[in-house]
């Protein structure tokens, strides 16, 4: 991921790809939601929704945000760790993208999409720029419709 941050050219093209991707499947999306953790959903997610000319809704780690938050614990391959969005992120029935660098197991990816659903919020897709299908990650979506520009095994 860090090729594509240093490169303008090639980080326009991703979010060309991204956009178009979104554009081609969704007419109405009212936000793209952002994990802004260890990974870089939230440098992808901004520019995104800046191009779609929509906001942009961050899910951070307990603590950082500030009001009222929903807060959800999930696993992680080596402990714990805990999640939150703001509790007036989004209005109930609104439709959001939840956008990422890589999905790897999926755990945080499930609690941004367990917050959502507490929210009320309707999940349209999760997308990612990488997805390590041998980690099996996006079967912990479920029903949440899922997609990735790149599968590695």
């Amino acid at each position: 991921i860090s090729p594509l941050l240093k490169d303008p050219v090639a980080f326009r093209t991703l979010i060309d790809l991204l956009e178009d991707h979104l554009r081609a499947s969704f007419p109405k999306i009212d936000f793209i939601v952002g994990e802004w953790l260890d990974s870089r959903g939230f440098l992808i997610g901004p520019p995104l929704a800046q191009r779609l000319g929509i906001g942009f809704v961050p899910v951070r780690k307990k603590g950082k945000l500030p009001g009222p938050t929903e807060s959800v614990c999930y696993a992680l391959e080596y402990g714990q760790a805990e999640l939150e969005i703001q509790s007036d992120a989004v209005e109930p029935g609104q439709k959001v993208v939840v956008v990422d660098d890589l999905l790897a197991t999926g755990g945080t990816m499930c609690a941004a999409c367990e917050l959502l659903k507490r929210l009320k919020a309707e999940i349209l897709e999760c997308l990612v720029i990488i997805e390590l299908k041998s980690l099996k990650g996006s079967e912990k979506l479920h029903s949440i419709p899922f997609h990735s520009l790149l599968q590695y095994d």
